[in-house]
C-alpha cells in the first residue's frame, strides 16, 4: 500500500521535505491548531510528542522533523477537510471528533497519531467530496 498525501500546495516535494527538516515553529503549530479549535492535549499525540512537552515549547522553538512532518500532514488534512465542508471550520472540527463507522467507530483525530491514519482521514474526506460516503 502506497501513502501519498496531496497537500494542494505548489511548493509540494521537495519544498516541503525541506520544511519538514528545518522544522517548524511552535508559534506555526498554534496557528494550525487554532484553525480547528485543537488543544495541545489534541496536538501533542498528532505530533508524537508528550502534552507536557509541547506545553513548553516557547512559541520560537523549532519542532524536530518528526513533529514537523506530522504538522505538515495536519495542515494538509484541514484544507482538505475545510474544501469538503464548504470552509466551515466549526463544521470540520465537530467531524474530526465523532466516531465513524467507516473508521471502525473510533474518530478521525484518534487516527492523526499514525501516518496511516492521515491516509484513512483523507481517504473519507474523499469519499464524502465524491459523494460515496456510507
Amino acid at each position: 500500500m502506497e501513502l501519498v498525501i496531496e497537500t494542494g500546495r505548489e511548493d509540494s516535494g521537495f519544498g516541503l521535505v525541506e520544511q519538514a527538516r528545518a522544522g517548524l515553529s511552535r508559534h506555526k503549530a498554534d496557528q494550525v491548531a487554532q484553525l480547528i479549535g485543537l488543544t495541545d492535549k489534541e496536538m501533542a499525540p498528532i505530533l508524537n510528542l508528550s502534552e507536557r512537552t509541547l506545553h513548553r515549547l516557547r512559541p520560537e522553538v523549532r519542532l524536530d522533523s518528526n513533529a514537523s512532518e506530522r504538522l505538515l500532514l495536519l495542515e494538509a488534512l484541514i484544507r482538505h477537510g475545510l474544501e469538503v465542508f464548504d470552509e466551515r471550520a466549526d463544521v470540520l472540527s465537530r467531524w474530526l471528533r465523532v466516531p465513524l463507522a467507516e473508521l471502525h467507530r473510533q474518530t478521525p483525530l484518534a487516527l492523526l497519531d499514525t501516518l496511516v491514519g492521515f491516509g484513512m482521514v483523507h481517504t473519507v474526506l474523499g469519499r464524502i467530496e465524491h459523494g460515496i460516503y456510507a
